[in-house]
């Protein structure tokens, strides 16, 4: 499989389709005048974006007399194009249509239980982007899409494309990917959420300076992506990051992965919902806890202290072994100030000195839409589609 392009090549990738979809056909000088990167950069894309016939070249006007060829003049190939990006939550299904800089054309969202039906939540979000294609006015028949990026709630093979963990219990030996270009007649490229929250944050949000990041993607969930190095850790399963599913106590409840304890099932939303609820007359749900936490609520805020301090146990021994720069704290928890200072209390208290200090813990950039942006940054990559994808 082709490794992960680091953050700077999709950046400076998507900065001359950028410049090349919005301008007049233009030479190689010049766009490296105009997007400030070197020569040598420019050439490299430029020849990449040719073999794949995203662009395309021509010859300019004939110069006076004694002053050279014509030059080179490069424009995108045909219309400029647009990205999709499909964000399959827990409980939710985002979908945006956009273009080249990732700025939304047309977005949708619905709240769907994507965990108990994997092929009506592929329909309904098939469906969700034909409306959104015909919102932003863009014809699959005659408009170029670059790309469609999908993320969902789980681990995915890198080789197979398949989901094989019992996290989702009910996707087990789906191939998502697969399912979503059959129904959308184009490539698909799928990806773990919490990697593309990653990712996201990497390209676009809070980590945009650093190279060594872990994505902390907490809500009715827990789990984690991993940048190191510049790249896209998956682990050789896919499996990498799956935080939530650490063994956080010895003889806790049977967790939804099979196993005894995990942190999810201990400290996940959902579990701090089903912990407080006796406690109010009104029904609470995740994004309640949110809101109660913001207006001074001392009862939800120590619980989601102590849920931040139990994430940061788990970080804190996955620290010592990455040493990593920062910590991105995404989702709805990132809203909860006392969630992200349990984390960094934790990891003062269990990680190595030298690995805290130069650890920083902050919340996301892009919250909630960090799935949806990731989505788009694997729509936009030339990478091609995993195997397992069409």
């Amino acid at each position: 499989m082709t490794p992960p392009e680091s953050r700077l090549r999709v950046a400076n990738r998507s900065q001359v389709l950028h410049l090349l979809g919005r301008s007049a056909p233009v030479s190689r000088a010049e766009l490296a005048q105009r997007t400030g990167l070197s020569r040598s950069t420019v050439s490299s894309i430029v020849q990449e974006l040719l073999a794949s016939e995203q662009i395309v070249e021509t010859t300019g006007a004939a110069l006076p007399r004694g002053g050279g060829r014509p030059p080179s003049l490069l424009t995108v190939n045909g219309a400029p194009g647009t990205l999709v990006a499909v964000d399959i939550g827990h409980r939710h299904v985002r979908v945006a249509v956009a273009d080249l800089a990732a700025k939304p054309l047309a977005e949708h969202e619905i709240r769907l239980d994507a965990d108990n039906s994997p092929i009506e939540t592929i329909d309904r979000a098939a469906a969700m982007v034909r409306e959104c294609l015909v919102e932003a006015g863009v014809d699959p028949r005659t408009d170029r899409i670059l790309g469609v990026g999908m993320g969902i709630p789980g681990p995915v093979d890198p080789h197979s494309g398949i989901v094989v963990s019992p996290i989702l219990a009910n996707w087990i030996d789906l191939a998502p990917g697969q399912e979503m270009a059959r129904r959308l007649g184009m490539p698909v490229h799928v990806e773990n959420d919490a990697n593309l929250g990653a990712l996201a944050e990497f390209v676009h949000g809070a980590a945009r300076d650093v190279d060594d990041v872990i994505y902390v993607k907490a809500s009715s969930g827990i789990g984690a992506g991993l940048i190191l190095a510049g790249k896209l850790f998956r682990g050789v399963t896919g499996i990498a990051g799956e935080i939530g599913h650490v063994r956080f106590e010895e003889n806790g409840p049977i967790c939804r992965c099979g196993n005894r304890g995990c942190l999810e099932k201990a400290f996940g939303g959902s579990r701090l919902v089903e912990l407080l609820q006796p406690a109010y007359a009104e029904a609470l749900s995740v994004e309640r806890l949110l809101e109660l936490a913001l207006e001074g609520d001392i009862r939800v805020n120590r619980i989601l202290d102590d849920a931040g301090r139990a994430v940061g146990r788990v970080l804190a021994d996955l620290c010592n072994h990455l040493n990593p720069a920062l910590i991105v704290v995404g989702d709805t928890m990132r809203d909860s100030e006392s969630f992200v200072l349990g984390i960094k209390d934790s990891i003062d208290r269990f990680t190595q000195p030298d690995t805290a200090a130069a650890l920083e813990v902050v919340p996301s950039e892009l919250g909630e839409n960090a799935g949806v942006m990731g989505a788009l940054v694997i729509a936009n990559s030339a990478v091609p589609a995993q195997p397992g994808t069409i």
